[in-house]
């Protein structure tokens, strides 16, 4: 009888046991799924990675915070690297955000050909790339959001032949060598001052669009070049470094123009030690690459080149 007693306990304790287990499975699958995730295992919110060449730069600062905004507002999330200006360091930081999983990449590069094997890589992951500010010369790239440099450049070119009245010695400052914007700005700037004889282009040197590098390279060109009336920076980082050493040397009657209207270069168009400064709105760049980021993720289709207004900025 006790025998009989025992077995129906133990029966019956192993019921209860495997009743409990059943209850607790569907728990642990929805744990091991994530809680980001929707039917069919997809992420509920799509991730998008930003690749920014430099965060030492005002106006890249500005661009990822309009970028950051506009995926709040959408309900993204978004993760950002600073590639620091080498471009080694972005190529790898694209590959860490591949491997996390990014849905889609916003890629700002540093060098427009060094950047190549990293959009392969994206392409090869199935993760759509779009570029911001500076293009890619290759790999597939679905959109790229920017504006017209080149343009840019010329009314830089227009306003500096304009104040010399046509006649003058004129020094410009490259940026990084083989990104898209110094390409595309000293275009848009040396053909213009071409077309008038009476401008001459007397120095034109790389100071990698930063400011201390603006500082030292104009200093050079000042002992080389005393006789100069205007200068061209094709950012304001190098612009304000060139004011710093032409103020140094007492040449304050010298004209500057820079490119991006970051905030310290405005305020020295304010203040009458700058000419004039070209605006990039990076703030409306970064807020659209988020927008169209979201778009190619909802599968609909975007422009190629998607142009963001630029913008005189002068006392």
């Amino acid at each position: 009888m006790k025998k009989k007693v025992w077995k129906f306990l133990s029966l019956f304790l192993v019921v209860i046991l495997l009743g409990a287990c059943s209850l607790n499975s569907p728990e642990k699958s929805d744990e091991s799924s994530g809680s980001n995730k929707g039917n069919g295992g997809e992420k509920a919110t799509k991730t998008i990675g930003l690749s920014i060449s430099t965060l030492n730069n005002p106006f890249f600062v500005t661009l990822r915070d309009g970028a950051e905004a506009k995926a709040k507002e959408l309900g993204l999330d978004i993760t950002t690297a600073d590639a620091q200006d080498d471009p080694a360091k972005q190529v790898s930081d694209i590959e860490d955000l591949i491997q996390q999983g990014v849905d889609l990449l916003i890629v700002n590069p540093t060098d427009s050909a060094a950047i190549v094997s990293a959009i392969e890589s994206a392409n090869n992951a199935n993760i759509p790339v779009i570029t911001v500010d500076r293009s890619a010369e290759g790999g597939e790239v679905v959109a790229h959001i920017a504006s017209d440099n080149v343009a840019g450049g010329k009314m830089a070119a227009e306003l500096i032949i304009e104040k010399l009245g046509g006649s003058g010695k004129v020094v410009e400052l490259e940026g990084v060598p083989g990104s898209s914007a110094a390409r595309e700005r000293g275009q848009g700037f040396d053909e213009t001052i071409k077309g008038v004889s009476g401008i001459e282009l007397v120095a034109k040197q790389t100071a990698n669009f930063d400011r201390a590098e603006g500082l030292s390279v104009m200093e050079n060109i000042i002992q080389s070049t005393p006789e100069f009336q205007a200068v061209f920076a094709q950012n304001d980082e190098m612009a304000l470094g060139a004011l710093e050493a032409l103020q140094a040397a007492g040449k304050t009657d010298v004209l500057v123009v820079g490119f991006d209207a970051t905030d310290d270069a405005v305020a020295a168009v304010k203040e009458g030690r700058m000419l004039a400064t070209v605006a990039q709105k990076p703030e409306e760049i970064g807020a659209k690459g988020v927008e169209t980021a979201q778009k190619v993720l909802k599968g609909e289709s975007v422009d190629e080149f998607i142009p963001v207004d630029l913008e005189l900025i002068k006392k």
